[in-house]
């Protein structure tokens, strides 16, 4: 499918190159005169590379085919993320370097699954997660010179600074882009 560069926005697939990118970044550079251009910074989905264009956003570019699929987080392992279909059953390995949130997915929940055919290219991230707290320093009375936040490990082994109210045994939501702590989740 075509599509103008000026439409361009983060997380479309590009055809560029005879591979598939996944835009990251998009800026647009207006000049006094004449036409608007893009920046475009892309990464490979078959490997680390990025890739940074400009174009004038009257460019037709084109997009990859891909659907997005909701699946069920298995497992990990050294190499790959492990999903299943709940429809079909089919258990499918994402490669771990695709995706960039890996330490804030929780076994048994669901995800969506960004798939090229039969190919499996990423995970699209969850704007926030829920997470148990399994451990946290006991906040000090009277102790907020330093920001009042403290360190809390979570239940996927990931440590996230959070305020001194949360205690351990809490649930907090936490950005999975950007791993901040968002709010304590109520039971």
């Amino acid at each position: 499918m075509k599509i103008e560069a000026g439409s361009v926005k983060k997380g479309d697939f590009l055809n560029q190159q005879e591979d598939i990118w996944q835009v990251l970044k998009t800026e647009f550079n207006y000049q006094g005169r004449g036409q608007a251009n893009i920046r475009i910074r892309m990464k490979s989905v078959t490997n680390a590379k990025t890739l940074e264009l400009n174009y004038k956003t009257t460019v037709t570019l084109e997009t990859a085919d891909v659907d997005t699929i909701e699946m069920q987080y298995l497992y990990k392992d050294n190499e790959s993320l492990y999903f299943m279909n709940e429809r079909t059953y089919l258990q499918i390995a994402v490669p771990l370097e695709t995706v960039d949130f890996v330490d804030y997915l929780k076994e048994g929940n669901k995800y969506f699954v960004v798939m090229h055919g039969e190919d499996p290219l990423s995970v699209r991230p969850p704007a926030n997660v829920h997470l148990e707290v399994v451990s946290t320093e006991e906040a000090v009375k009277g102790d907020t010179v330093s920001g009042a936040k403290k360190s809390a490990t979570l239940e996927t082994g990931v440590t996230v600074m959070v305020p001194l109210f949360v205690k351990k045994g809490d649930v907090v939501s936490v950005s999975a882009e950007t791993g901040l702590y968002v709010e304590r989740v109520k039971q």
